[in-house]
C-alpha cells in the first residue's frame, strides 16, 4: 500500500549516496551511507520548516484562547458534547486549527517507516525500492562505528560476522545510539513543553499538557524500541532530534513569548483576569505620605483695659 513512498525514499537515498561518492567518498564505506541518511533527514526537515513555523504560531494562538476555553469548560462541565461543540466554535471563530500543532510529527512518521522498510529489505538482501543487488551488498557491508548499517541489536552473531563486524562492538554501538536517541527525544520534548507552559498559566492545568509531560518522562524508554531498529534508522532519528533542538532554539529566540527575553508578561489572577503593566504599576505605587497637621491656635482673650489702649474709664 505504501510501496510508492518506499520507492521515493529509496530513490532519494540512492541519489544522495551517488552524489557523495562523486565527491570522493568510498561508495562502500559507512561514511557514505551514514551521511546519505543524515542528508536525507536534513532535506525532509528543511521541507517541513514552514509547517513548524505554522505549528509554533498555532500553539501561541491556542495559549491565548485558554481563558475563553476555560470559561466554556466551566459553563458546560456537565454536558461534554455541548462543551466540545462550543470549544470547536471558539477555535473556528479564532481561525485556529489544533491539527496544525501535530502536523509536522504526523508527516515525519511515514518517512520514518519508509526508511525502516528500505533498510530492513537491505538487511534481508532484497533488491527493491530502487536498490540493485550491487547497492544492497554495498549497504550491507557498510560499517558505522563498527556496526553494520542494517544491523539491529537482535541481529545474530553469525550475521554480524558475515558483515565483517565485531559482534560485541556492534551491539555496544547500537546501545549507545539507543541511549542518545532516548536522551535527545526527552530534550526536544522538554524544550517544547517549557515553551508552551510559558505562553499561558492556564496551560499548566490543561489535560493535553499533562499528557505531554507524562510522555516526556517516558521518552528515555523510547530507547528500548531502538533496540529493534536498524542502526541506519537510529541515525535518522538522532539527526532529526538534533535538528529539532536547533530549530526550536533559533525560532523560539526569534519569536519569544511574553515574559521571555525581557518581554513583559501578563500575569493571571486567580479569577482569570490578566494583569499587565498597568496592573503592576498600580500594585507597586508608593503609599501617600501623610502631611503634617497644622495646629490652629485661638488668640488669648484680653481684658477690657488692654483692648481700650491701657486707659480704663472709671
Amino acid at each position: 500500500m505504501l510501496d510508492w513512498l518506499y520507492n521515493i525514499v529509496g530513490w532519494v537515498l540512492i541519489q544522495i549516496h551517488t552524489g557523495l561518492t562523486a565527491v570522493g567518498l568510498d561508495p562502500d564505506s559507512g561514511w557514505a551511507w551514514g551521511l546519505s541518511i543524515v542528508t536525507l533527514t536534513v532535506v525532509v526537515r528543511l521541507i517541513m520548516v514552514p509547517l513548524f513555523v505554522k505549528q509554533m504560531h498555532t500553539q501561541r494562538k491556542m495559549a491565548d484562547l485558554q481563558p475563553q476555553l476555560q470559561k466554556v469548560r466551566e459553563r458546560y462541565k456537565h454536558d461534554k458534547q455541548r462543551q466540545q461543540q462550543e470549544m470547536m466554535k471558539v477555535q473556528q471563530e479564532s481561525g485556529v486549527n489544533p491539527l496544525m500543532g501535530c502536523l509536522p510529527l504526523l508527516l515525519q512518521m511515514p518517512v520514518f517507516f519508509a526508511l525502516f522498510s528500505v533498510l530492513r529489505s537491505v538487511a534481508q538482501g532484497q533488491a527493491q525500492y530502487g536498490f540493485t543487488e550491487q547497492l544492497v551488498a554495498s549497504a550491507q557491508g557498510a560499517l558505522i562505528f563498527h556496526a553494520p548499517l542494517a544491523a539491529q541489536f537482535t541481529t545474530s552473531t553469525q550475521e554480524l560476522d558475515r558483515y565483517g563486524a565485531d559482534p560485541i562492538m556492534a551491539k555496544v554501538v547500537i546501545v549507545i545510539a539507543c541511549v542518545i536517541m532516548g536522551a535527545t527525544t526527552f530534550l526536544t520534548m522538554r524544550q517544547s513543553i517549557k515553551r508552551s507552559s510559558m505562553q499561558s498559566v492556564q496551560m499548566a492545568d490543561n489535560p493535553m499538557m499533562q499528557s505531554q509531560k507524562i510522555m516526556m518522562y517516558m521518552a528515555p524508554a523510547f530507547g528500548l524500541f531502538g533496540l529493534g531498529m536498524p542502526i541506519g534508522v537510529l541515525i535518522y532519528w538522532v539527526t532529526s532530534n538534533v535538528w529539532t533542538m536547533g530549530q526550536q532554539h533559533f525560532l523560539y529566540r526569534k519569536h519569544p513569548v511574553p515574559g521571555e527575553g525581557g518581554e513583559p508578561a501578563a500575569r493571571t489572577s486567580p479569577n482569570g483576569s490578566a494583569k499587565g503593566l498597568l496592573g503592576k504599576r498600580k500594585e507597586s505605587a508608593p503609599e501617600p505620605v501623610e502631611q503634617p497637621k497644622i495646629e490652629r491656635r485661638q488668640p488669648k482673650k484680653q481684658s477690657r483695659a488692654k483692648r481700650s489702649g491701657g486707659n480704663p474709664q472709671k
